[in-house]
């Protein structure tokens, strides 16, 4: 069930946050969800889904910003129920706190807003768990200060990659090991750290074929949660489809990050 998966989280154990970028229909979400539970409750691995119920950093207006609040957020409430899983999505105005919280189990704040002291306030501010994105453009030392501004036991901080020039991020794995000496939990999002931002003209594209050993090399640093966005045939998705996991990889995905983090112990 969800609450336990959060106590198992919040007890140190390793955990998964997958799902498909957007919302795009309950279906999908439903799809995904099922499969990835599966085969963490095969693993015994605490998993939370993933998805956004709208998107507020288009490039382009015609980019597909997510269904929208109303209809989203019940995306996401069926998966919950569906299956007894936490689900994790992103909040981009303070004014987006009230309604999410009433879903989420995890609210995130997207790597470009993480020094938005509003939004990081109000989120901490509802009791739920606060998964923070390291902004492309900081030093991970910084993502201290931020952990101060929530002033929250239920934090946790997620590597996304560096901008280095444009269209191109690189992954310091030293940025993981300097923030977990806040002493809060580290994710590793191997799918956004191999972005290209505006790289497909008025869309990001990225390199999924890198996913699993970026996701190999982080385990090895030592990470405390794994974030993978994946979806049946992401060249029909209607956002990231340039850069998430096949679904059908998830498998090989988790199960070379576990061997690996069990050499580790």
């Amino acid at each position: 069930m969800s609450n336990d998966s959060m106590a198992r989280i919040s007890a140190g154990e390793f955990f998964l946050i997958a799902g498909p970028c957007v919302a795009e229909s309950a279906d999908l979400c439903l799809t995904v969800a099922e499969a990835v539970n599966r085969m963490c409750v095969k693993r015994n691995l605490p998993y939370v889904f993933k998805a956004s119920y709208k998107k507020a950093n288009r490039l382009s207006a015609e980019s597909y910003s997510g269904p929208g609040t109303e209809q989203g957020l019940n995306m996401l409430d069926k998966v919950r129920k569906s299956f007894g899983i936490p689900v994790l999505t992103d909040i981009h105005e303070s004014t987006d706190v009230p309604a999410a919280a009433q879903v989420a189990d995890i609210l995130q704040i997207p790597a470009f807003l993480c020094r938005q002291t509003d939004l990081v306030v109000t989120a901490a501010q509802t009791g739920k768990w606060v998964n923070i994105k390291k902004g492309q453009f900081l030093a991970p030392e910084d993502m201290a200060k931020i952990v101060a501004k929530a002033n929250s036991k239920k934090v946790m901080l997620t590597e996304r990659g560096t901008t280095f020039g444009y269209r191109n991020l690189v992954v310091d794995f030293r940025a993981l090991l300097i923030m977990k000496e806040t002493g809060f939990p580290v994710v590793f999002d191997a799918t956004h750290s191999l972005q290209i931002p505006g790289g497909g003209g008025s869309v990001s594209t990225g390199q999924p074929q890198y996913i699993i050993p970026m996701a190999r090399a982080a385990a090895a640093v030592g990470i405390n949660g794994l974030f993978v966005e994946t979806h049946p045939n992401p060249a029909d998705a209607k956002s990231d489809a340039g850069a998430m996991l096949p679904l059908s990889q998830m498998d090989k995905l988790i199960d070379e990050v576990l061997k690996i983090r069990e050499t580790l112990r």
